[in-house]
């Protein structure tokens, strides 16, 4: 049974702030993870604070340098259809676009999908693991078709966001804020994997809150995509997806989503071989091969090797 909690809603950033230094006070965005997490007994907090009601949070803004600032509690669905994104960074809104459903779009914010939990059904049944608190991975030997086959262990779960893969491969920036101040990020360095932090995916402390995402000029434009394989035909987390982006002065980034326990860039020195153009189908085959050489595969997810593959050569391709 949930433990009941209090509601309340922000009427602006240093409100917010000051709510969450409270113990067992925890932000909100659209809730659709959240609400769902606490129902399942993964917290128990005493309040959450609603965000979504400080003036400006859910805004777009160009800024001076050419940068874009992305408010938190932006919804997705806004973000996959922002004209100025889906022309200048195509890649998220196409990532946005695929999350989920309509009505889940509509709700969820971007800050809120970047910090839910992963889906790993050891963990969200209370069942003894290393996340729950416990001493040992059942899924390793257990049920893991959908767990990760790159920098797995001691847990292997995956990251369930679609716009992370995608902001990953635009090197973007996540901006943080408490009462102590404001810091801000690189979104590869914003996952934790679990040999470095079994109990938390990310680097926010109690008391912090994901406040925007900065988007760097230099990422803009070129040509981008966001591919993601589904079991179902939509409204499903990615079995793997895929973010590529060759920006206008040529630099290629590949970023895997569905395979880690964070996004996952493949090697720089593929990317680059990508960047040189030119490349015939038996290099474009190589060079996808040699992308998964790490990638060990648990007893049920080896599939997830032939499906990165493939998504690796479509991209190549394109970006090429």
């Amino acid at each position: 049974m949930t433990s009941p909690f209090v509601y309340q809603r922000a009427a602006s950033i240093e409100d917010a702030l000051a709510r969450l230094a409270e113990p067992r006070t925890l932000p909100m965005g659209g809730g659709t993870d959240l609400l769902v997490s606490i129902d399942e007994g993964l917290y128990t907090p005493d309040a959450v604070v609603d965000l979504r009601e400080i003036p400006a949070s859910d805004s777009v803004d160009l800024r001076e340098d050419g940068s874009l600032r992305i408010g938190a509690s932006a919804r997705i669905e806004q973000l996959a259809g922002h004209a100025l994104i889906r022309e200048q960074y195509g890649v998220l809104a196409q990532a946005c676009a695929v999350v989920a459903t309509p009505a889940l779009r509509e709700m969820g914010t971007l800050g809120g999908n970047l910090c839910q939990r992963p889906r790993c059904w050891y963990f969200r049944r209370g069942i003894d693991c290393y996340k729950n608190g416990g001493s040992s991975c059942p899924a390793r030997d257990g049920e893991n078709q959908y767990l990760a086959i790159l920098d797995g262990g001691p847990c292997f779960i995956v990251h369930p966001s679609d716009p992370a893969v995608a902001l990953a491969a635009l090197n973007a920036e996540v901006e943080i804020r408490s009462t102590k101040g404001e810091r801000v990020v690189a979104i590869e360095d914003f996952y934790l994997l679990p040999r470095e932090r079994v109990d938390h995916e990310t680097v926010l402390q109690p008391g912090e809150v994901v406040t925007a995402i900065l988007l760097p000029a230099v990422a803009a434009g070129g040509r981008q995509r966001y591919q993601k394989l589904m079991q179902r035909e939509a409204w499903d987390f990615a079995l793997v997806s895929i973010a590529g982006c060759r920006r206008p002065d040529g630099d290629v980034r590949i970023v895997l989503g569905g395979v880690a326990p964070r996004p996952w860039r493949v090697n720089s020195s593929i990317e680059e071989d990508v960047s040189s153009g030119g490349l015939d189908e038996d290099t474009v085959t190589t060079l996808a091969e040699r992308a998964m050489y790490d990638a060990e595969p648990l007893s049920k997810n080896g599939y997830k090797v032939e499906l990165a593959q493939s998504l690796l050569r479509d991209a190549i391709r394109f970006l090429a």
